[in-house]
C-alpha cells in the first residue's frame, strides 16, 4: 500500500505543486492585472497624448523615460502610486523615484487628479508598447558634461518676505497655477494669473479676482500640470486712454480655423488665442468687450504660447512703442518628431518671437497690425511677423536699462540658456542647444561639439547658459533696478527653485547662485514650498520690485532691498 500509495499519489502532488507554481508566476507576470480591452486603450491612447506625449515617447528618452517597455518591466501598482503622487514617492525615498529624480532633475506632476478608471486606461496603452524602438545612429561622440564648473555661491543672500497668498484653483496641488506677475503701467496697479483662467488683481498684497477668462470664452481649457491654460497677459502702455490689455490661452483643436496652421499630415491638439480686451470705464473687475487678433494650431500641450509683453522702457516717440511681442515655442514637435515645424528659417511661424502693432489692421486676417521695421516685413516667402526665430520655448522676455531685449529659452536635454534678442536673427534651434550641435533627427538626449562650418549657420548664441547639473529649465528673471545687485539679472531655475544673478554688462557675463533668507534664516525655496518641484517664476512691479512665485504653494514673495 505505501509503495502503491508513492506510486500514485506523490505524482498527483507534484503536478499540483507544477500548476499552483505556474499559476502563481502568471499572477506574477509585471502587467498581468494591465486591461486588454480595445476600447480602454483607445481611451489610455487619447489620454497619453494629452498628458504624457509632450515629455514621453516610445523611441527615446526625452524630458522624461522612454516609455515603451514600461508596463512590462516596472510593476503595475508602482507605476499607478507614481502618477498619483510622484512628489509623496521622494519624500518616501523610494529607490526608483530618487534614480529617475537624479537622471532628469525634473519631477513629474501630480496627476492625483485622475480617476482609477483613467489610469488603468492609460496603462492598457502603455502595455501595448512591448519593444523599444531604435533611433538612427549618431555619427558623432556626444558630450556627457557640457558645462564642467558648477555655479558658484555669490556670497550674498537675499532676504525675502511673503507678499500674498493666491486662492485655491483646484483642492490638489497645485492648488493655484499662477504663472506671471506684472503691472498696468499707468497706475502702477498689480496682476498675477492662475493657469486654470483666473487673472486677479493685487490690492495691498490681497487678490482680488480681475477676469475670469474662462467664463468669457467657452472653449477655454486647461490641464493640470501642461503648459496649458491662461498663459500670459500684458497691459498697453497707453491702458488709461484706451483701456486695452492682452491674454494669451488654450482652446480645443476645433474651436475655430486657425490663422497659423500645421501641415495637413500633422494632427493638431490645441489653438493658442491672443485676444485684446477693452474695459469699461472706472471697471473694477473686468467689464468690457474683447476680439481676436490671432489663433495658432499646436501639435502638442508644450511649448506653447507663455509669453506677450510690451517694451515699457519705450517712449511714446519710439518705434517700438505700443508693439506686441509673442513668444512661441515649438510645440514639442521636435520630441514628436516632426522638426521641421521648428526649422523653417523664417518661412513659418513657431519657435519664434514675433512683434506686432495691436492696433494695426494691415496683417493678412486685418486683426492686427506688421510693424514696417520688422526684420520680414512685407517678404513673401518669410513671416512677416517674425522678429527673431530659432526658439525652442522663449517662456520670458524682458529689457534692460539699455534697450536690449533679453529672452529666455527652455532647453531639451542638456542646455539653458539666456538671448540677447535682435531682429532677424537665428538662434539656433532645433540644430543648436545652446552652444552645442543638436541633431533633431538623432537621440534628443545628446550634444556635440560644433562643427568647423558652424558660421555657414549662422546662428546667434546665447549670452548666458548653465546645463543640467543645475537645473532643468530656466525661469527669465529682470534686471535689478533697486539698490540691491543694481543693474544684475535676477533669474532662476523653474523646478529646482534656485535663484541665479549675473552682471550682464561684464565683457564674459557670468552665472552666481543668490541664497535666500525667509524670516532672518538662510533657506531654500524646496523647504518653504515643501516641495521638489519648486515652478519658480518671476515678477516685477512697475517701481521695479522684483517678485518670486511659487507654484508648488500658490505663493509670492518680495524679494527686499531692490
Amino acid at each position: 500500500m505505501h509503495k502503491k500509495f508513492q506510486t500514485i499519489i506523490l505524482p498527483l502532488i507534484l503536478i499540483g505543486i507544477l500548476i499552483w507554481s505556474c499559476g502563481t508566476k502568471e499572477n506574477k507576470m509585471l502587467g498581468a492585472t494591465i486591461s486588454t480591452d480595445l476600447a480602454k486603450i483607445a481611451a489610455g491612447k487619447k489620454s497619453f497624448e494629452l498628458l504624457c506625449s509632450s515629455c514621453h515617447n516610445f523611441k527615446q528618452d526625452a524630458i522624461g523615460p522612454n516609455l515603451s517597455e514600461l508596463t512590462h518591466s516596472v510593476e503595475t501598482i508602482w507605476i499607478k502610486n507614481f502618477i498619483k503622487g510622484p512628489q509623496k514617492m521622494l519624500v518616501a525615498k523610494d529607490e526608483r523615484a530618487t534614480e529617475l529624480m537624479k537622471k532628469y532633475k525634473a519631477l513629474m506632476p501630480d496627476f492625483s487628479n485622475l480617476s482609477n478608471q483613467e489610469i488603468d486606461a492609460l496603462l492598457a496603452y502603455l502595455h501595448t508598447q512591448k519593444q523599444a524602438h531604435s533611433t538612427k545612429n549618431d555619427t558623432l561622440e556626444s558630450i556627457k558634461d557640457p558645462i564642467k564648473d558648477t555655479v558658484p555661491f555669490s556670497g550674498h543672500v537675499a532676504q525675502i518676505e511673503f507678499f500674498a497668498q493666491i486662492p485655491a484653483s483646484q483642492n490638489e496641488a497645485p492648488t493655484a497655477r499662477i504663472n506671471k506677475l506684472a503691472c498696468e503701467t499707468n497706475s502702477g496697479r498689480l496682476f498675477v494669473n492662475d493657469l486654470r483662467g483666473f487673472l486677479y488683481e493685487l490690492k495691498d498684497g490681497e487678490p482680488h479676482l480681475y477676469l475670469p477668462i474662462k467664463n468669457f470664452k467657452p472653449n477655454f481649457i486647461h490641464q493640470t500640470g501642461l503648459g496649458t491654460g491662461f498663459g500670459s497677459f500684458a497691459f498697453h502702455p497707453e491702458f488709461a486712454e484706451n483701456r486695452l490689455f492682452y491674454t494669451t490661452h488654450t482652446e480645443s483643436e476645433s474651436s475655430k480655423p486657425a490663422d497659423f496652421i500645421l501641415p495637413d499630415s500633422v494632427k493638431v491638439k490645441f489653438q493658442w488665442v491672443v485676444t485684446e480686451w477693452k474695459v469699461e470705464p472706472d471697471a473694477d473687475k473686468f467689464s468690457g468687450s474683447s476680439r481676436e487678433l490671432m489663433r495658432f494650431d499646436f501639435i502638442a500641450n508644450s511649448h506653447g504660447v507663455q509669453e506677450i509683453a510690451f517694451n515699457l522702457n519705450a517712449k511714446e516717440s519710439d518705434d517700438d512703442f505700443g508693439m506686441l511681442y509673442i513668444g512661441l515655442g515649438d510645440g514639442g514637435s521636435v520630441q514628436l518628431g516632426y522638426p521641421k515645424i521648428a526649422d523653417h528659417h523664417g518661412t513659418d511661424i513657431w519657435a519664434s518671437i514675433l512683434r506686432i502693432d495691436p492696433m494695426g489692421n494691415n496683417s493678412f486676417n486685418h486683426n492686427y497690425g506688421i510693424p514696417n521695421n520688422n526684420p520680414f516685413a512685407g517678404s513673401s516667402t518669410l513671416k512677416n511677423e517674425i522678429w527673431a526665430y530659432g526658439f525652442r520655448n522663449p517662456n520670458r522676455f524682458t529689457w534692460d536699462g539699455s534697450g536690449r531685449m533679453l529672452a529666455s529659452d527652455i532647453g531639451q536635454s542638456n542646455i539653458e540658456e539666456l538671448n540677447e534678442v535682435e531682429p532677424g536673427k537665428f538662434y539656433g534651434w532645433p540644430n543648436r542647444e545652446g552652444t552645442f550641435l543638436f541633431n533633431p533627427n538623432g537621440n534628443l538626449n545628446n550634444i556635440y561639439p560644433l562643427p568647423e562650418d558652424d558660421a555657414n549657420l549662422a546662428v546667434t548664441y546665447p549670452i548666458l547658459q548653465y546645463d543640467h547639473d543645475e537645473g532643468p529649465a530656466i525661469s527669465g528673471g529682470f534686471v535689478s533696478k533697486g539698490e540691491l545687485f543694481r543693474g544684475k539679472y535676477i533669474f532662476g531655475d523653474i523646478s529646482t527653485g534656485k535663484v541665479f544673478m549675473s552682471d550682464l554688462t561684464a565683457s564674459i557675463p557670468f552665472i552666481e547662485e543668490l541664497k535666500i533668507s525667509f524670516e532672518n534664516k538662510e533657506t531654500t525655496l524646496t523647504k518653504m514650498t515643501g516641495s521638489n518641484r519648486v515652478d519658480l517664476r518671476f515678477g516685477l512691479s512697475c517701481n521695479g520690485d522684483i517678485y518670486i512665485l511659487t507654484k508648488a504653494n500658490g505663493r509670492i514673495y518680495k524679494l527686499r532691498g531692490f
